[in-house]
């Protein structure tokens, strides 16, 4: 019962922390303070942190050994991800230049 109620709460933290980082997400957009990279950078490390939230509380990806394989396969996945949109990037911003 212990093991249960301590998944259960897991999932409580994670679901609280994942809603207040969308909610900040949002509210970094909706009411801008700063300039537009700036609010970029936000947007950029609260949605690494929304990784790693979920990483930990959902999927239970943790640095112990005994995860230590789903992490590599975690850390793959996330390079060839990283790897795809930052190509995307690329040929996105480099057809703007052109166009303009």
């Amino acid at each position: 019962m212990n093991e249960r109620r301590r998944e259960t709460r897991t999932y409580l933290i994670g679901y609280a922390l994942a809603l207040a980082l969308t909610l900040a997400a949002f509210a970094v957009v909706k009411w801008p303070l700063a300039a537009a990279g700036t609010t970029f950078g936000i947007i950029l490390g609260l949605a690494l942190v929304q990784a790693i939230v979920q990483f930990r509380c959902f999927l239970h990806i943790s640095l112990a050994k005994s995860s230590r394989d789903d992490l590599l396969l975690v850390l793959f996945a996330s390079l060839i991800v990283t790897l795809m949109v930052s190509g995307t990037l690329v040929i996105m911003f480099n057809l703007r230049d052109r166009m303009m």
